[in-house]
C-alpha cells in the first residue's frame, strides 16, 4: 500500500480492511452527533429507517424527503440544485448545529454538490453507491431503465413497490422526471471533475463489488481527487440499499464519524 493511503480511525471500532484514505484520516476533537440522511434516486425516508434506527442510539438523525418522492410534492424544477436547496431549507432550522451526513446513491451526490457549492456547510461526508460517470451514453443506459410501461410489464413486483412508495399517481412522474434528470446530467454533469479537488471536508465514498450501476474504478478516481477523499470496498454488497448489511454500514458509518 502507498505510504500516503491511511486507514480512518474508528472510534473503537475496527477500521474497515478494505479502507483506502487519499488524504487525512477523518478524526475531529469537535464531532457534532447530528447526522442527515439522504435517499437515492426513486427512494424516500421509509427506506432510510432501519439504518436510523441503528444510527440513532449513537447520533441524532435526521431525514429529508426530497420533493416528488415518497409523496413530498413535486416542485417546479427536478434536480441537484432543486434538492441541494431542499437540504438547505431544512438545517436553516437548525442554525446552531452541523451536520454529517450520509447519501445513498443520488442523496451522496446532492451532499457533493451542495457541499461544493456552499464550503463548510457539512462537518463530513459518507456516500454509498452514488454514481459520478456522467456522461451522454452512461445518462442514456440508466434512463432507459426508467421507463414506466416496461417496468411494469417485466418488472411488476417493483412496479408495485414504486406505487406504495411514491403514490398511485406519482411513481410514474417521478420515473419520467428522474430519467429526465439524468439525461441532462449526462450532457452537463451538475459537478465537474476539477469541482471534487475543491471540496475539503472529509469525505468517504463507499462501493459495493456487486454493483452495476457504479463501478470501483469511478468511485476511487473521485475519492483520489478528494483533498481528504476516502474510498471503501464492500464485497459482495450490490446497488441497492435494501441488500446491503445495514448492522455493518450502520457500525462503519459511526465509526468513519468518530
Amino acid at each position: 500500500m502507498d505510504e500516503n493511503i491511511h486507514s480512518l480511525k474508528t472510534g473503537g471500532i475496527k477500521p474497515h480492511e478494505n479502507l483506502l484514505s487519499f488524504g487525512f484520516p477523518i478524526h475531529s476533537e469537535t464531532l457534532k452527533t447530528d447526522l442527515l440522511l439522504l435517499h437515492g434516486a426513486l427512494g424516500s425516508t421509509a427506506q432510510l429507517q432501519g439504518l436510523a434506527t441503528r444510527l440513532s442510539g449513537h447520533v441524532e438523525v435526521h431525514c429529508i424527503g426530497l420533493s416528488g418522492h415518497g409523496g413530498v410534492p413535486f416542485q417546479e424544477r427536478f434536480e441537484i440544485d432543486q434538492f441541494a436547496d431542499e437540504v438547505i431549507s431544512y438545517m436553516a432550522d437548525f442554525p446552531e448545529r452541523r451536520f454529517h451526513v450520509f447519501g445513498y446513491s443520488m442523496g451522496g451526490y446532492v451532499a457533493l454538490y451542495l457541499e461544493r457549492r456552499a464550503p463548510a456547510t457539512f462537518q463530513s461526508i459518507v456516500t454509498l453507491a452514488t454514481k459520478f460517470d456522467w456522461n451522454p451514453e452512461s445518462a442514456q443506459k440508466e434512463a432507459a431503465m426508467l421507463n414506466p410501461d416496461k417496468i411494469l410489464e417485466k418488472i411488476p413486483a417493483f412496479a408495485g413497490e414504486l406505487k406504495e412508495r411514491h403514490g398511485e399517481s406519482g411513481w410514474r412522474m417521478l420515473l419520467e422526471k428522474t430519467a429526465t434528470m439524468m439525461l441532462s446530467m449526462g450532457h452537463q454533469p451538475p459537478l465537474s471533475p476539477s469541482d471534487f479537488a475543491e471540496i475539503k471536508i472529509p469525505v468517504v465514498l463507499c462501493h459495493g463489488t456487486l454493483d452495476k450501476m457504479v463501478s470501483e474504478e469511478e468511485t476511487m478516481a473521485i475519492a483520489k481527487s478528494l483533498p481528504t477523499g476516502n474510498f471503501v470496498s464492500y464485497p459482495d454488497w450490490p446497488h441497492p440499499l435494501e441488500k446491503c448489511d445495514p448492522d455493518k454500514l450502520s457500525g462503519d458509518i459511526i465509526g468513519y464519524l468518530s
